[in-house]
């Protein structure tokens, strides 16, 4: 049962590596367009507009994207058919990212199967091109069209009316899991489960990404702000890269957070986990909405209620940063500790 839930993950996180590019070119297109339209609203005329459908394609892509490559994963090349066609269709149907990530699988392993029937070398070619993604594609398809894309497009209307539902306060159980899952591995399979939670229901769901997005950016902005207050607990590389992170959080970049949290895993990740975990909370209680699916101040020309989203940041980084700066040891004296675990290794020439 772990190896099997250890394949489905490795899968799905294959297929989201090969994602996140549609969501950054589409999202920061889409961004783009609206703050140089300088309106606050989509534009509807001239090149902004035309820029604007540029990005909105990124971002129609990814659910297919999504679904195609958990089908490339596993059935490599002919899977990759199956597994696109499936997923839009899940998506045409209303069964949103959980439709395209069960048709990615569907595809996958009908077309896995197909591929164990033993057909003349002569005919193998043929197979790859034709008789695999066309049964993989029926297979797969027409399990989405008649028989799991009503039922799961259901689902998705319930959860959708339910989240939408919630009170303010009702929704900060859900603002701190989310918060936390995005700041624990920092881009890892964990985060990108909360990401794609919000990202694939920014067009119903919009406070998920905002709550979301404003978490992605904690981490590597908080680092960076502990490096500048705590001086003396950081070399002088670490103070350089503590800008860089800044720059980084700003972008939505959590991964600017990792190289210290390899230093320091249980001092640096709780406080990632915490700071990760208010922002989010507090975007939510806030009332940010955030309709493109990215994190970070990239997308601040189209969110609603921008200073509360900036107030969520701040304060979820501020958290890190202290909590950090609180427990983290100087380094003249980490060095020390270092020194002394060596014990009878530590042996200097004039002892010799």
């Amino acid at each position: 049962m772990k190896k099997a839930a250890k394949e489905l993950q490795k899968h799905l996180m294959t297929a989201t590596s090969y994602m996140i590019p549609f969501v950054v070119a589409g999202g920061i297109l889409y961004s783009l367009s609206i703050l140089l339209g300088g309106e606050g609203a989509v534009p509807t005329s001239g090149w902004l507009a035309e820029l604007n459908q540029i990005g909105a394609a990124g971002l129609a892509l990814f659910i297919p994207v999504l679904g195609g490559y958990i089908a490339f994963s596993i059935a490599d090349k002919p899977g990759l058919a199956p597994g696109f066609i499936a997923a839009y269709l899940a998506r045409e149907v209303g069964a949103g990212f959980i439709g395209g990530i069960l048709a990615g699988f569907i595809a996958g392993y009908a077309v896995k199967m197909l591929k164990k029937i033993k057909i003349p070398a002569s005919y193998r070619t043929l197979g790859t091109i034709f008789l695999y993604p066309l049964g993989g594609t029926i297979i797969a398809g027409g399990a989405m069209v008649f028989l799991l894309g009503e039922p799961i497009a259901v689902f998705m209307n319930f959860m959708t009316n339910g989240l939408n539902g919630m009170s303010g306060a009702a929704k900060a159980p859900l603002g701190i899991l989310l918060g936390a899952m995005v700041g624990v591995d920092m881009g890892g399979p964990i985060n990108k489960v909360a990401y794609t939670f919000a990202q694939t229901q920014v067009d119903t769901l919009p406070y998920l990404m905002g709550g979301v997005g404003a978490a992605g950016a904690v981490a590597p902005i908080g680092i960076g702000i502990a490096t500048i207050l705590f001086r003396k607990k950081f070399s002088s590389e670490e103070r350089n890269s503590g800008k860089a992170a800044i720059l980084m959080g700003c972008m939505g970049i959590t991964e600017g957070a990792i190289p210290f949290a390899a230093t320091d895993p249980l001092r640096v990740i709780p406080a990632y986990v915490v700071g990760s975990a208010v922002a989010c909370m507090t975007g939510f209680l806030l009332g940010c909405e955030n309709p493109v699916p990215w994190g970070g101040l990239v997308g601040l020309p189209v969110i609603h209620n921008r200073i509360g989203f900036c107030i969520a940041i701040l304060l979820g980084s501020v958290i890190t940063a202290l909590i950090i700066g609180f427990t983290k040891k100087p380094v003249e004296q980490e060095i020390e500790n270092a020194e002394e675990d060596d014990g009878e290794l530590d042996i200097t020439f004039e002892d010799l």
